[in-house]
């Protein structure tokens, strides 16, 4: 059936004329055409609607538009499909400057994600430890998974209608001198749909530069975690883990993931020349997606963090990137390119370790 005769055959609320931004494409990447063909572009979305119960009976056009360019209000109600076009997923990645003021940060991280659901972000990710980056002397004091930092993520996802990976938090841990760094993933309802505990741990000594034993105060985690977001196997990582590419190997060959999240307070000195040579490896030798969201600035003495939060595809190109400061950014996976990656060089396929 034709779009035009499908406009035909039902009553009709509203035809809407929108644009659905482009995302980069990098030259000489195997797939630009196709990219540049699904940007850009004039998209003709015709909403159906039943006018006694207001219900959407069809989706005409390229439906990955309709949770960029629908109100948050429209898109929470249980008759809105969840994601039109299966074959893509809007991330936001969200830049973060957390302080020693936990309700402060709460209240910056659910601004921020606000926006991102403007943006049509179906997953939204925080930057870790979202509640609270200052002096130890200052830490409230820990909580359980459903405390006040889970409870908080999960009104706000059941709110605005999104997955949320809320970055990570001060976790109640197995002694009193020590917490776990945990990552809470919260799905459109507000339930939880994963946690995962930080395995690597920061233990660092650089002479004159930075002293650090992240292992004094937090205990390490041991699994490694993979949730299905809508038909999207991401993998779950924080800040340090990034270091170790043996994880992310695990998660893309055991677990199946095709995003890997980052959430992360990567300090200015290393993030400058590692941050993005990192995560773009990752992205390629894994041929996944990849979505860091970092912390960014001044946070107590002695502590910068840099920022650039981004997404990667999986051929290692960025298709978005934050400069300094608090913000978000969105980008459009295109899982059909992945499997094509994949596909044409096959380098998952053909290890042999």
């Amino acid at each position: 059936m034709t779009v035009v005769s499908q406009l035909l055959s039902v009553p009709l609320l509203a035809v809407l004329v929108l644009v659905v931004p482009g995302y980069p494409h990098g030259r000489g990447h195997p797939l630009r055409a196709r990219r540049r063909a699904l940007t850009g572009q004039r998209v003709l979305l015709a909403l159906a609607v039943d006018r006694e119960r207001l219900r959407p009976l069809q989706v005409v056009g390229l439906g990955f538009a309709a949770g960029a360019l629908v109100p948050a209000s429209i898109r929470r109600c249980p008759w809105w499909p969840v994601r039109s076009y299966p074959g893509l997923m809007r991330v936001a990645v969200c830049q973060l400057n957390a302080r020693d003021d936990r309700k402060a940060n709460l209240a910056a991280a659910e601004v921020l994600l606000e926006r991102a659901a403007a943006g049509g972000a179906d997953l939204a990710v925080l930057p870790e430890y979202v509640d609270y980056l200052g002096p130890a002397t200052g830490l409230p004091e820990p909580e359980p998974v459903d405390g006040e930092v889970g409870a908080f993520f999960a009104a706000v996802a059941r709110r605005l209608g999104i997955w949320l990976v809320a970055g990570s938090f001060h976790e109640a841990g197995p002694d009193p001198e020590r917490t776990w760094n945990t990552s809470l993933v919260f799905d459109r309802s507000g339930s939880l749909a994963a946690s995962y505990r930080k395995i690597h741990l920061y233990d660092v000594e650089i002479p004159g530069r930075v002293s650090y034993r992240e292992s004094a105060t937090v205990a390490p985690g041991t699994q490694p975690v993979v949730v299905d977001v809508e038909g999207l196997r991401v993998g779950l990582s924080i800040c340090y883990d990034l270091r170790f590419p043996e994880l992310y190997r695990a998660l893309a060959t055991d677990g199946g993931a095709q995003l890997l999240v980052v959430p992360a307070a990567f300090m200015m000195h290393t993030g400058r020349d590692h941050w993005e040579v990192l995560l773009r490896a990752r992205a390629i030798e894994n041929q996944c997606f990849v979505a860091a969201a970092g912390q960014t600035g001044d946070h107590e003495p002695g502590r910068t963090c840099f920022g650039r939060s981004m997404v990667v595809d999986p051929w290692g190109t960025v298709l978005t990137q934050l400069p300094d400061g608090p913000g978000v950014s969105v980008a459009d996976l295109d899982l059909d390119r992945l499997t094509a990656i994949r596909a044409e060089l096959p380098s998952l396929a053909n290890r042999r370790l």
